[in-house]
């Protein structure tokens, strides 16, 4: 991974540095979503071109590790989070978009998110009395 300097936040983290130029891609979104999170992206003082694509990859990429070490995030956090991103805090960010976007590009996110979110909410496995 590239090192950054102190005080500057990686490049495909949330809120991290990105060119002007920058087109959020987000499979699964119509290209009115797309543009609509485009003009959000260059409106809004809180965001970034990119920060929301970078959002739903790190939070779909998150809830995709395995239990145990999603316990260790909670339990103790994540000291890389300050280089790659924050996931709760990318989460949190795109509930912000969804509110910010009109209600059939919200709809088309929200499809999208949710299926990261069932994975976040799946039940874990009861633990057996023998360790297994």
């Amino acid at each position: 991974m590239p090192r950054s300097r102190p005080g500057q936040i990686r490049a495909g983290a949330p809120g991290g540095h990105r060119t002007t130029g920058a087109r959020p891609v987000i499979d699964g979104l119509s290209s009115r979503a797309l543009s609509e999170i485009t003009r959000l992206e260059h409106t809004r003082n809180y965001l970034q071109p990119g920060d929301v694509s970078a959002a739903v990859r790190l939070w779909k990429d998150y809830v995709q590790q395995p239990e145990r070490d999603l316990w260790h995030d909670y339990e103790w956090g994540n000291v890389h989070w300050h280089c790659c991103g924050n996931p709760l805090e990318a989460r949190a960010l795109l509930d912000t978009v969804m509110q910010a976007v009109s209600p059939r590009s919200a709809r088309e996110l929200r499809r999208i998110v949710s299926r990261s979110d069932t994975v976040w909410n799946r039940p874990s496995p009861p633990h057996r009395a023998d360790g297994r």
